[in-house]
């Protein structure tokens, strides 16, 4: 429900629509619902916009164990089964177990959305069909399920295998249950114990359990492993051999509130603290730690290592390098550093610095080396908890020997030689052939993605190298980073492609270039790309001519018209959602866009902007994310745009100011200090910047140093109804 708006109703309306919270909230365990957790709702955005949705996940801070009902979607009122884990974002599921009355039950379970319970730490729902209600409480890697079921009743319980590869589930003893599952190669053994005595039978990936008619909960209480059968039960005796039900929820809800609580906030909607603080939850829904006692399996060498620290995996970089990880730069750079090892180490085991990387290795998907930005910025804060020689060696060969192919991994092709001799990824003309048989047949050449992306990335490595006195390679990459020079059109101001024989291809830069416009863009078309060079503003200034032909090109991006209807733009472009005029909020290239009227004459304008793109399409209902969220890519947007500032440039420790929409966010920082962000007199009308402050010296800039958030910094706003157009200018 959006808490903005208040329907009219009746008292007698309101006594029947409070009848389902009710039983929700008479059901659910003692919640305190300390500080800022009462303002999490993982339902937000479990219908998308066209693709995929977000998840309810249940789960602690960045573990394996991730639990959530599977269904076709949010809308489905019927649910498969509870899968014991999902392995990775969205990304397919170990085991599973169904309650049943009866152990021949094959119907999907059908349920009540007023009757379920999503807490991050909690769920429960009611199974209507059979009167079984359904709880779960997730720990790190483990997890306990209770059934209740109706009384006197026949109650059986149904595990199966998700994937149909090598593996078994089997009852060792009455009480005891066992598995294995095969993920992708890996595999993932499964120890679990019940509270009574349990009769099997086997069919075929199935094992069917019935237990007497007099018991009346089932508790299932487990533990997974990537390592062994052996480590599954060592890691259910680490956690759960004593632990009630009661007990591990007090435990996970002890764990979301310090780090929900760690961004304290005062002002704002209901609304608006909802949309944050759910954003906030999503952020920590990976990476996940996937160490065992002092070891864990690594898909990358396939081995198992020993360990004394941390080692994480489940990364989307090309979502995650933008605002993702640049905020847990702030809130834990300790576990920052434990990821940034972990891709230092898959380098080691592998060969190569992943860009995707899953519990079986690297899922090579989008473009781009973006880890390599993503190391720069940590480095620069000063994250260095790793072997940064080891580091900069991956990087350098995936920028010099690596394919630069969408969706691909592995050495370079011809097309690689060509971009490192002229400069630029050469492209197809509409409907020519393509002649590299490496090329993805769905995802192309990207040739201009590719062209603007890689040039970031060629710029971060220069700046690595500069940071460790490497001269050559600094002047090298540094020289690479100008790349998107070379794809600039200044009679369209667009940047477009080229063939092999530097001729431009005459295309329509908003529509052209096949599925997600993939030929030329990815996803998303010209429009987006035109702003592609977050490293070089001032160069991309220079080639619109200055600073007034920037902004109002920038002007027209919001206004300038699709040209076509929605559902003809969609059918090509789905991830092109969240629109405004050219403008696409659902997708990830767009997300520093509205904070480059910061460099312009107007950075009023970037107020304006953020404030109405967080209202507009950041909602705190089901249809609350405008695209793909992608488990804290898309969130973290809104985490930082809600708290006032953003990082345009991850690699430069800086940030730029934006639009808060509290009256004060304070963030407990690792250091032991506070950074607080005060914005006087701020709400839904008060949204533009009339003065501000830096530890109590005047500002005229819209900007302000990593340091000095960490320092402990305060940034105090004057805030108004009006824009003062001459504020932060300078």
């Amino acid at each position: 429900m959006n808490t903005r708006f208040k329907p009219k109703t009746t008292i007698l309306t309101l006594a029947f629509a409070c009848l389902p919270v009710l039983f929700a909230q008479a059901q659910q365990p003692n919640y305190s619902g300390e500080g800022n957790l009462k303002y999490v709702d993982p339902r937000i955005g479990n219908v998308g916009a066209i693709l995929e949705p977000t998840r309810p996940t249940i789960q602690l801070p960045n573990q394996v164990i991730r639990m959530t009902p599977q269904r076709a979607d949010y809308m489905d009122d019927q649910i498969s089964n509870f899968p014991l884990t999902v392995v990775s974002h969205r990304n397919g599921q170990v085991f599973s177990v169904k309650p049943a009355l009866s152990a021949q039950d094959t119907k999907r379970m059908t349920y009540d959305h007023d009757l379920e319970i999503n807490r991050p730490w909690y769920y429960s729902t009611y199974l209507i069909d059979s009167d079984i209600k359904v709880e779960f409480a997730p720990g790190k890697k483990t997890g306990i399920f209770k059934f209740d079921f109706p009384h006197n009743s026949s109650k059986a319980l149904i595990f199966d295998k998700y994937n149909r590869g090598e593996g078994n589930i089997q009852l060792a003893s009455a009480r005891e249950v066992r598995g294995m599952e095969t993920w992708d190669g890996v595999k993932v053994y499964m120890y679990g114990t019940l509270n009574a005595d349990a009769s099997a039978e086997k069919n075929g990936n199935k094992l069917l359990l019935t237990f007497d008619k007099g018991v009346k909960t089932i508790e299932l209480k487990y533990a997974l492993s990537f390592i062994s059968a052996d480590q599954a039960k060592k890691n259910y005796s680490n956690e759960l051999k004593t632990a009630t039900f009661d007990q591990q929820i007090k435990l996970g809800e002890a764990a979301w509130s310090k780090v929900i609580n760690q961004i304290k906030s005062t002002g704002g909607t209901e609304a608006q603290k909802r949309s944050f603080y759910t954003a906030l939850y999503r952020c920590y829904e990976r990476m996940v730690d996937i160490t065992e006692d002092g070891q864990y399996y690594s898909g990358y060498d396939k081995q198992v290592h020993k360990t004394n620290r941390p080692f994480y995996v489940d990364d989307w970089v090309w979502d995650t390098y933008l605002a993702h990880h640049p905020l847990r730069t702030i809130l834990n750079p300790a576990q920052e550093g434990d990821m940034l090892n972990s891709y230092v180490l898959m380098y080691q085991q592998s060969g190569w610095v992943p860009t995707f990387p899953l519990l079986y290795g690297d899922n090579p998907c989008m473009n781009g080396f973006h880890s390599t930005i993503t190391f720069l910025d940590g480095y620069r804060k000063g994250i260095r908890n790793y072997d940064v020689d080891a580091a900069y060696e991956g990087m350098l060969k995936n920028a010099t020997q690596a394919t630069m192919l969408p969706w691909k991994n592995g050495p370079k092709t011809d097309l690689e030689d060509f971009y490192y001799e002229k400069g630029y990824f050469p492209a197809l003309k509409i409907g020519e052939e393509e002649t590299n048989k490496t090329v993805h047949g769905f995802e192309k050449r990207q040739a201009v993605a590719i062209t603007l992306g890689h040039s970031y990335d060629d710029w971060a490595l220069g700046e690595f190298a500069k940071e460790l006195k490497k001269d050559q390679d600094y002047k090298r990459f540094n020289a690479r980073g100008n790349n998107y020079k070379n794809l600039w059109d200044n009679n369209s101001q667009m940047f477009l492609p080229k063939d092999k024989d530097g001729n431009w291809i005459k295309i329509d830069p908003k529509f052209d270039g096949g599925m997600g416009g993939r030929d030329y863009y990815d996803e998303n078309n010209g429009w987006t790309y035109l702003w592609q060079v977050q490293h070089d503003v001032k160069g991309l200034i220079g080639l619109f001519g200055g600073v007034n032909n920037f902004e109002n090109k920038l002007d027209q991006l919001y206004r300038e018209p699709l040209g076509r209807s929605k559902y003809e733009l969609w059918a090509k472009f789905p991830d092109f959602t969240g629109i405004v005029g050219q403008f696409s909020m659902g997708n990830e290239p767009s997300f520093h866009i509205p904070y480059l009227y910061n460099f312009s004459s107007s950075p009023w304008k970037t107020q304006k902007r953020i404030r109405f793109l967080l209202d507009t399409w950041f909602k705190d209902n089901v249809f609350g994310i405008p695209g793909d969220e992608d488990g804290g890519g898309m969130t973290a947007f809104v985490v930082f745009s809600s708290m006032g500032f953003y990082p345009v440039t991850p690699g430069i420790p800086a940030y730029t100011i934006g639009s808060p929409v509290f009256e004060n966010v304070t963030i407990d920082l690792p250091n032991g200090k506070q950074f607080q962000m005060i914005a006087n007199k701020c709400s839904v009308q008060n949204k533009y910047i009339q003065s501000a402050k830096f530890n109590g010296k005047v500002i005229n800039t819209p900007w302000f140093s990593h340091e000095q958030l960490m320092a402990g910094g305060k940034l105090e706003l004057e805030m108004g109804p009006l824009p003062n157009k001459k504020w932060g200018v300078k």
